[in-house]
């Protein structure tokens, strides 16, 4: 059912999410609680939005912050094996590379926490959330956004 939703949404997963880029694991397991590591914004292993966000390109930074939660759900998927394990969304920490003088930072992230809501419904898909301002991020993308997710069993 979630999958039949992201996919009439016009979005497909990664068939293979992508590798860890250092010394870390993509998720971690701790009881029902799975701990996913930061997303950035690739796609086939390419990076997509890479940049400094200000308030000339907010629209650009939203699409960033969209794609690193797509790749939250696939390495999700990728551990779980089905995205009906998901039981909620309980925590999202989203970093935006942003010029000094941006502020809107809540409203990039929103991309990300509005798609989950979307794919998961209000009860299972909203969450806490953190939304900072960075000087810099890996690779220079716009957005990189970790995941707390509660697994059914």
């Amino acid at each position: 059912m979630i999958e039949e939703r992201i996919s009439e949404m016009g979005i497909a997963l990664p068939s293979a999410p992508a590798p860890p880029a250092g010394s870390y694991i993509p998720v971690a397991r701790s009881g029902s609680l799975l701990y996913v590591s930061g997303q950035i914004p690739q796609k086939d292993g390419k990076i997509v939005f890479a940049g400094k966000v200000s308030d000339s390109n907010v629209t650009r930074a939203q699409e960033s912050a969209r794609l690193c939660a797509i790749n939250i759900l696939a390495q999700a998927k990728s551990h779980l094996g089905d995205l009906e394990r998901v039981e909620r969304i309980v925590s999202l920490t989203g970093f935006v590379n942003s010029v000094p003088e941006f502020t809107q930072h809540p409203k990039v992230i929103n991309a990300a926490s509005d798609l989950l809501v979307e794919i998961f419904g209000g009860e299972r898909g909203s969450h806490s959330r953190m939304a900072v301002g960075a000087s810099s991020l890996p690779l220079g993308v716009m957005t990189e956004i970790g995941a707390v997710i509660q697994a059914k069993g």
